[in-house]
Parts: C-alpha cells; sequence; structure tokens
C-alpha cells in the first residue's frame, strides 16, 4: 500500500489551474499506485495503526519552506525519523505526473564505498516498471594523496583516481545489473560533492533516489535536494 500524507487542503493555482500543495502530493501518489498495482491511502495525520502494510509514504516539501521543510517535527522529518519503508519527498514545484516526466530517467546516488543496498533495489525495480533508464551517479573526492602536488595534480594520476572510482561503482552495481538485464543502466563518476552531482544529474529525470543513513535526522544532503530539486525524491532505508 501506498500513504500519502497533505496537510493542506488540495487546490488549484488560480492563474494556470496547475495543482499545488496536497494534490501535486496526491497526483504523484496515484500514478505510482498505478504504476506498481498499489492501493492508496491518503491521510491528514500519522495513521493510528502506524505504517504497518505501507510500502511507500509520500509526503510533500512546500515550495516556501525549501530544505525547512525537513525541519524537526516537519510531516516529512515525520515520516522519514518513523516509517521504515520508502519516503518519497515531493516538491510543490516538482513536475506533475505526465508522458514526459515518466520517460525521464531513474537517478541513484550511490556511495559506492559503502552502497546502501535498499536503495539499489528500489532504483532498479522503479527502473523496471517505469521501463525507462537508470542513472546511477557516484560523487567522489580526490584522496589526500593529491596534497602532495602543489602546483596542480598530473592528468594521468587523476584519470588513475577516477578509474579506480569508476571501478567501484560497477562492482557495487554488478549483481543488480546481472539480476535485472533488461534495465539500461548509465554509470555516471562525477568529481562534485554528492548534493551537486545529483542536483546536475537530477534535471530532467522523473526520480530521483537516495539511501537513508543510520543519522538521527535528514542531512546536508537531503536538505540540498528537498530545497532545489525539481522531481520528487525517495528515500530508502537499508
Amino acid at each position: 500500500m501506498i500513504v500519502a500524507r497533505t496537510d493542506r487542503p488540495e487546490q488549484h493555482t488560480p492563474d494556470t489551474g496547475t495543482p499545488d500543495g496536497g494534490t501535486a502530493v496526491s497526483a504523484w501518489a496515484a500514478e505510482e499506485a498505478g504504476l506498481r498495482g498499489l492501493p492508496l491511502r491518503t491521510v491528514r495525520v500519522p495513521p493510528p495503526d502506524g505504517w504497518d502494510g505501507t510500502g511507500l509514504v509520500v509526503v510533500g516539501i512546500p515550495e516556501a519552506e525549501g530544505a525547512a521543510g525537513l525541519a524537526p517535527g516537519s510531516t516529512a522529518a515525520v515520516a522519514l525519523g518513523t516509517a521504515p519503508c520508502p519516503v518519497a519527498l515531493v516538491p510543490d514545484r516538482a513536475v506533475l505526473p505526465g508522458p514526459v516526466r515518466r520517460a525521464g530517467p531513474v537517478v541513484l546516488g550511490v556511495d559506492a564505498r559503502r552502497p546502501a543496498r535498499g536503495a539499489i533495489e528500489f532504483a532498479f525495480g522503479t527502473a523496471r516498471t517505469r521501463g525507462v533508464r537508470l542513472h546511477a551517479v557516484h560523487a567522489w573526492t580526490l584522496p589526500p594523496d593529491a596534497d602532495a602536488f602543489r602546483f596542480g595534480i598530473p592528468e594521468e594520476d587523476r584519470a588513475a583516481w577516477e578509474d579506480q572510482e569508476v571501478q567501484l561503482l560497477a562492482d557495487v552495481l554488478r549483481p543488480w545489473r546481472a539480476g535485472r538485464p533488461e534495465v539500461r543502466v548509465t554509470e555516471d563518476v562525477r568529481l562534485l560533492s554528492p548534493a551537486r552531482a545529483l542536483l546536475h544529474t537530477a534535471a530532467g529525470a522523473g526520480l530521483l533516489v537516495v539511501g537513508r543513513g543510520s543519522g538521527r535526522g535528514p542531512g546536508g544532503v537531503l536538505r540540498a535536494l528537498a530545497a532545489r530539486t525539481m522531481c520528487p525524491v525517495v528515500v530508502v532505508p537499508g
């Protein structure tokens, strides 16, 4: 079952008729439920039975709040902290369901050194269900050895370090690629911060998938994504 939680009455902006607020959450959740063949339940408060039987929780991120929409006590933060299943964050500014958005790739953020296997499994399954490409992104930084080069890093050294990162990502994804050969996969290694790498890649994406760490609250990467991404973000535990 998919549970969509909305805090505001559903309404349409008077100038464009575009769904706003709770409607964006409900519209995305309804399409996702249809794609997955799951029942949909819409609530205004956390269900009294908790999240029993829930496979996906969908909550909104108000445009005016951005990263503040993940502040302690917010709807999104409560869902992330209590739901044992994936949580989809749908920004008000997100492009609503439609043929173009459905055709966009599923972007997966991967830390190849500490892979979130639940997120990888979810992303592969979603790409297969939607029939779209999976774009796996691994962000990396220069190793401490780079500090030894005072006047610039030789290209051959940088290339060698990047080759190591490429191999790490390939090794992590290999079991899933073997198990889901029908999913088209792009493996992408970027010398950027995780937030910048994902935001750059997610332009035009249909969905962004990241893992949920063991920390007590949303981290800086997730806050940056909530503030700026144009597509829903699914945060997967495990």
